[in-house]
């Protein structure tokens, strides 16, 4: 109610005006972007093609980090972007992937599944309640009491709920079936405004018209290599019945859909028209059509990025116009992964193999079942986890410290096995910087018991999803560019952490930090 005392000090001085001279000024409105495979080395080598507007003027006015690193294994759009809004890793905020082996069932759950609350636009049923902790929009929700203007848009489901955490006014994403911006009723009532866009200017009436080619002549398409003959391309969604949204999800037309919903969004409601700061978390793509690699696709791969720069570009456009990039704090990164890349081809002799760990799960169990008696003591696997039986283990009254030793010892043998992690080992064994990063990855409510780490090389072939990766096991990293709000131009070379994003700007929106946040905050970032 008007007058209750507010338990942050920001949103008191926001809503006194900010007479008190003495305290700091906070930004209007906070816009994060995340961008789904952002690769620092594609921003760089196709930097000859871009306008003034978009990555040339981040790198001439903004802050930029060229390595923000993430502090885990197996990052993915999901798990990214779950540690860039709540400051802390997997195994404490509880995203471990995109999805994963729900012990209970035995089945693979989405992340943001939840049949307890409704899709808008949607079949989906969908909440942030497996995100275990508090995040940036939770935080300025509860320190403004309600009255800041939160909001997440993105192609995916997962980045736009994540993003949002648990009390935002509205996560939207696009329908992989319908177009529509859908949303789910974990949050505040449907806004209109995003009712009459799907009503008048949804994806579903236009579709038809879109279709992507170069949007320079081919000619400039000149800077990846490939073996691939391409001269150039064409790709018209809707000749695609089926799968016309989720492949146009995975071009960059989508982003144009985000700036839409974000011109809608700052039309229809008062974001950063007052001096309590409000939050907008976008998410673009910058991976390949159709997650196909860039040496089968390298046109589409340049073009990808020339049409992303002139996305930042429109974005920042609407941003100034609207709210002032004087009264915006602008952060921009990557999800810091990329899509599997093919097999090298056997002319280039790289050693590799293939890995099963349906067969090593099968295994395992007769191993198991050898020394203990018969049973079935693997319940199940995904990815590169085993997972087993508890129940017939406490039956057997045998000690799992002993089979989970016994099990490690096994499958290490096998060919193209690197390393074996067993839970006990990640929570209780000796600390080094790869067991820490692989126990960061790591989280007791949905991991596996065993964790086998592939040789680099090897191609990891996956039953349930029945496709394969090639793993390459190397440096992980995103840029960070800062924007805005009197940030002062510079590049820094040394690496910063992922979790020091959010503790930033929640020092300088004057609220206090996610509640598993421990990086401090780069304080240095403003003139």
């Amino acid at each position: 109610m008007k007058g209750r005392f507010l338990t942050s000090l920001l949103a008191m001085v926001a809503l006194a005006g900010l007479q008190a001279q003495t305290i700091p000024e906070v930004p209007k409105l906070v816009v994060g972007l995340t961008i789904d495979q952002l690769r620092m080395d594609y921003i760089e080598a196709f930097s000859a093609m871009y306008g003034e507007r978009g990555f040339k003027r981040l790198w001439k006015e903004g802050r930029v980090y060229r390595n923000a690193e993430y502090e885990f294994v197996g990052v993915d759009k999901s798990s990214a972007v779950a540690a860039i809004y709540t400051g802390t890793n997997p195994y404490v905020n509880g995203i471990v992937a995109n999805a994963w082996l729900d012990r209970s069932s035995l089945r693979v759950i989405n992340c943001v599944d939840d049949p307890n609350f409704m899709g808008i636009y949607t079949s989906e049923s969908t909440s942030s309640s497996r995100l275990k902790v508090s995040n940036l929009s939770d935080e300025l929700m509860i320190a403004t009491q309600g009255v800041a203007e939160v909001y997440s848009i993105a192609p995916t489901r997962e980045m736009a709920v994540l993003s949002a955490g648990h009390t935002s006014k509205g996560a939207f994403w696009i329908n992989d079936e319908t177009g529509k911006w859908s949303g789910t009723t974990y949050y505040d009532n449907f806004p209109t405004w995003v009712s009459d866009y799907n009503d008048r200017q949804g994806l579903d009436f236009r579709i038809s018209e879109l279709t992507w080619g170069p949007y320079l002549s081919v000619t400039s398409y000149k800077y990846l290599t490939t073996e691939t003959k391409q001269i150039t391309f064409k790709h018209k969604f809707d000749d695609e019945r089926r799968n016309k949204y989720r492949k146009f999800k995975t071009s960059p037309y989508a982003n144009e859909e985000v700036n839409r919903l974000v011109n809608t969004c700052l039309n229809a409601t008062p974001i950063g028209q007052d001096y309590v700061p409000d939050l907008l978390n976008l998410s673009y793509y910058a991976g390949n059509y159709d997650h196909k690699p860039a040496v089968e696709l390298p046109l589409e791969m340049q073009d990808v990025y020339v049409r992303l720069d002139a996305n930042i570009a429109d974005l920042l456009d609407i941003i100034d116009r609207k709210v002032g990039l004087e009264n915006t704090l602008f952060f921009i990164t990557s999800t810091g992964y990329i899509d599997s890349e093919p097999l090298d081809e056997a002319k280039y002799r790289i050693p590799s193999g293939e890995f099963h760990v349906k067969r090593c799960a099968a295994l395992l169990n007769l191993y198991l079942a050898a020394i203990y008696g018969e049973g079935q003591y693997v319940e199940a696997h995904h990815e590169q986890e085993i997972y087993l039986n508890h129940k017939l283990i406490e039956q057997k009254r045998l000690s799992l410290t002993e089979v989970l030793e016994r099990s490690s010892e096994f499958l290490v043998q096998f060919s193209g096995v690197k390393d074996v992690y067993s839970s006990q080992r990640l929570m209780l064994g000796a600390w080094t910087p790869e067991v820490g990063k692989i126990k960061n990855s790591y989280n007791v409510s949905c991991s596996g018991d065993l964790w086998i780490e592939v040789l680099p090389g090897w191609t990891i072939v996956r039953d349930h999803s029945l496709d394969t990766k090639v793993v390459r096991n190397v440096y992980t990293s995103a840029p960070l560019f800062f924007l805005g709000w009197d940030v002062k131009p510079e590049i820094i070379h040394a690496p910063v952490k992922i979790g020091n994003i959010v503790s930033t700007l929640t020092h300088f929106m004057r609220i206090r930090a996610p509640n598993a946040a421990l990086l401090p905050p780069l304080t240095d970032i403003r003139k």
